[in-house]
């Protein structure tokens, strides 16, 4: 193509057409700008549908992570719940049953001694995301900053109230451990009685606490995967 333009120029020269020449000189040039003006939008246009693709892959793979996620908050409430209504029995009547129904209290304090969920979020996608600075490129800014949120702040705030209640756990666990291993509560007198309360309301107000926290990091999940 460039020769048979070449040529054609090379022609007009030898016929002494100088006007026509510049005419199609310039005509030419035009021609060249536009072809590189049309590549331009095609290689726009198909980066734009590869960006778009990986936003979409972004957003999908988002909302299976937080999905996972809020299946275990949900499950670490349920037992946030069942803990706090099993100290309330203890807080009412830990001495009274201490007193005329140790099988009843050393059930509900096997119960209670079973087990501790913490909270770690799936965060493949988001981590993905915001690694190659992906996020910063997604036309979708309302999920994008509504996401890094959630990851950078409320996320981070659960896992630090997380790792203060596992603590609290860990204290309360190996100071009662005759409790969690054999399933039954030893001979205490009043004070000691007491200072297990004590110890377990301790341990409470870091659970309430965190599930006031789970529940925020729902609301906004939930929020989020109502967003397309």
């Amino acid at each position: 193509m460039i020769k048979y333009f070449r040529k054609i120029r090379q022609n007009l020269l030898s016929e002494g057409k100088t006007g026509k020449y510049f005419k199609y000189a310039i005509g030419e040039i035009v021609l060249v700008v536009i072809g590189i003006l049309i590549a331009l939008y095609i290689n726009n246009w198909n980066e734009e549908r590869k960006q778009n693709i990986v936003e979409k892959e972004f957003i999908n793979g988002i909302k299976v992570d937080l999905i996972q996620d809020k299946d275990y908050i949900n499950l670490i409430i349920e037992q946030s719940v069942r803990k706090d209504s099993l100290y309330n029995i203890f807080s009412r009547d830990l001495y009274h049953m201490y007193d005329t129904n140790r099988p009843l209290l050393d059930s509900l304090l096997s119960e209670y001694f079973a087990s501790q969920r913490t909270f770690y979020p799936i965060s493949g996608s988001f981590q993905s995301a915001i690694s190659g600075n992906e996020i910063s490129k997604f036309k979708n800014k309302d999920f994008s900053n509504t996401v890094t949120k959630l990851y950078n702040s409320i996320y981070a705030r659960l896992m630090d109230n997380g790792k203060s209640v596992d603590e609290r756990w860990f204290y309360l666990t190996k100071k009662y451990g005759h409790i969690r291993r054999t399933g039954k509560i030893p001979d205490m007198n009043r004070s000691e009685l007491t200072e297990f309360l004590n110890d377990v309301y301790d341990y409470m107000y870091g659970v309430n606490y965190l599930k006031n926290n789970l529940d925020e990091a729902k609301a906004e999940i939930d929020k989020l995967l109502l967003m397309h």
